[in-house]
């Protein structure tokens, strides 16, 4: 069976259990900012490092879904990579999860091919999911944090609320239509600025913060770097 089955602790009300979810698609939605002038801020960050502007807004790569891990540590290709904080759909057992992963890309060769660069590093994704419909009422109050360690600094990398994305209905709509997210797949729903510009780190943390149910879901990864040696 192509995909990959990841194991996550399921929240229910105040009920958690543990389940094993296959996903057999994985899609990454790119350039989602609900205000223009912010996404448009995400697009010129990127332009300043060589990255061509998207062909449409919002944009759907496919990437492998085996690149999905919960694993607390990555290993990429030399030191051109960083990771973005999102949420992520999941649809499996014929319900809709949200969760929260990192984006994690190549950013040399994503100057020259987006859709390769989003293949080349794995997906970090925390081992935790809630119920879409437990959070769809208050969506735009959750907020998105992501963490970088750099030079041993630990600093705050990325930080907003969810009023600032393609709301997820919209997101899915505009990819799937009223059909809605297919069985077995997740999505990333895109992401926000970075503080002080898009770089490098060797350790990348990110949470999604509930403010009315009051919970949160945290997860974190070291980057380990591998030799280019031709």
């Amino acid at each position: 069976m192509s995909g990959a089955t990841v194991e996550f602790t399921v929240h229910q009300g105040s009920d958690a259990a543990r389940q094993r979810l296959h996903i057999g698609r994985l899609v990454i939605a790119g350039w989602t900012g609900r205000d223009p002038v912010a996404r448009d801020k995400h697009i010129a960050e990127l332009e300043a490092l060589g990255i061509a502007r998207p062909a449409s807004t919002p944009i759907y790569y496919e990437v492998a879904a085996r690149r999905l891990t919960t694993a607390d540590a990555i290993e990429v290709s030399g030191g051109d990579s960083s990771g973005e904080v999102e949420f992520v759909l999941l649809h499996a057992n014929g319900q809709l999860y949200v969760g929260v992963g990192s984006d994690h890309t190549d950013r040399k060769v994503e100057t020259y091919n987006i859709t390769v660069s989003k293949q080349m590093c794995d997906k970090p994704i925390a081992p935790e999911l809630w119920l879409y419909s437990e959070v769809a009422a208050h969506w735009d109050r959750i907020v998105l944090r992501s963490y970088a360690t750099i030079n041993g600094e630990r600093k705050l990398y990325q930080e907003g609320t969810l009023d600032g994305m393609l709301a997820a209905d919209d997101l899915i709509a505009r990819r799937y239509g009223d059909a809605g997210i297919p069985e077995g797949t997740a999505m990333f729903g895109g992401t926000f600025a970075a503080k002080g510009g898009i770089r490098p780190a060797e350790r990348f943390e990110f949470e999604m913060f509930d403010p009315v149910l009051r919970r949160t879901v945290r997860h974190g990864y070291s980057v380990e770097p591998l030799a280019i040696v031709g």
